[in-house]
């Protein structure tokens, strides 16, 4: 009997992960919108906050 071997291509398979790991990824931001969307609020208020900025300098 001869061992007959399929090779499989897997070209498409890095394919297939990226766009299920950005599916998982973009439900969890939908889940913990607002959660997030607070968290960038405050960090944002506080990286562009001018007066917490001139009172560190002078």
């Amino acid at each position: 009997m001869k061992k007959t071997s399929k090779k499989r291509s897997k070209k498409g398979m890095g394919t297939v992960e990226i766009v299920i790991i950005i599916a998982v990824l973009v439900g969890l931001a939908l889940i913990f919108r607002e959660g997030l969307m607070g968290f960038a609020s405050k960090v944002m208020d506080y990286c562009f906050n001018d007066a917490k900025i001139t009172s560190a300098l002078g």
